[in-house]
């Protein structure tokens, strides 16, 4: 057994079941940021404290697109299939969200299209699943500062297979457009990061979100104002972390935790 100490791991993501097992995936790749992409590995626990792995969830084959910067992997049970929302790049291809499939929460995953879901000449990160009132899926993903300059926030209808989109992508908000953030770089460029939605006991829609604050690394939070995922999306005025965040989200524990 591991302890949380003994696991290397960024942007975490915790998927539950009902065998009341938490399932812990992320960047797992020991250098994230140069060099052959190797895969994930995801871990699994009873009680967050005390973890069984690594184990093997994703490695690419031979004809995968994507050989560098597998990232912020996310996974959704969804229609009695386990889906894996997951950033990759290669060389002279912009970065996208790569959509996998496996039937059991360990894998092993495979692509369920030869491309990434996110427009393939967009520079686009941090893919996440929503399901509207109407049980209807859609991604919401981020397109990159590096292209944009001012991060952007996108929304897409997802076909109910996962393996296309529908209609065209809508922009939610900029990262500018909320009064914590700074720019990484010069005046202009600011990030958009790890989007995760969720809505809260009153039943409204929010979302965290990561971008650079005054202090580092942050965490903050966008609302819709009618509920609905196309918005129009407000911002709170104060991070909810303000120095060394991360990509966020929500789980609900056990009732025996």
């Amino acid at each position: 057994m591991l302890t949380k100490n003994d696991i290397r791991i960024r942007d975490p993501f915790i998927l539950t079941d009902e065998s009341k097992t938490y399932f812990l995936y992320g960047t797992t790749d020991q250098n994230v940021w140069e060099g052959q992409g190797v895969g994930f590995d995801a871990y699994k626990s009873s009680d967050l404290e005390h973890w069984e792995g690594p184990f093997p969830v994703f490695r690419p084959g031979e004809d995968f697109w994507g050989d560098q910067h597998f990232w912020a992997l996310e996974v959704y049970f969804y229609q009695n299939q386990y889906y894996m929302f997951a950033s990759f790049k290669a060389e002279g291809k912009c970065r996208g969200t790569q959509l996998l499939v496996a039937g059991s929460p360990l894998g092993p995953f495979s692509p369920l299209s030869e491309n990434p879901i996110t427009p393939s000449d967009w520079e686009c990160l941090d893919g996440t699943l929503f399901i509207d009132d109407k049980i209807k899926p859609w991604i919401i993903f981020c397109r990159e500062w590096l292209q944009v300059h001012d991060g952007e926030m996108w929304a897409q209808r997802l076909s109910s297979d996962f393996k296309t989109v529908i209609g065209e992508p809508v922009l939610l908000f900029r990262a500018s457009e909320a009064d914590w953030t700074v720019p990484v770089r010069g005046e202009k460029d600011y990030i958009t990061d790890g989007p995760y939605l969720y809505r809260s006991q009153q039943g409204d829609l929010q979302m965290l979100w990561s971008s650079r604050s005054q202090n580092g690394y942050a965490v903050g939070i966008a609302r819709s104002t009618t509920g609905n995922i196309l918005g129009p999306w407000i911002q709170n005025p104060e991070p909810l972390l303000d120095e060394d965040g991360g990509h966020a989200m929500l789980f609900q524990t056990f009732n025996d935790f």
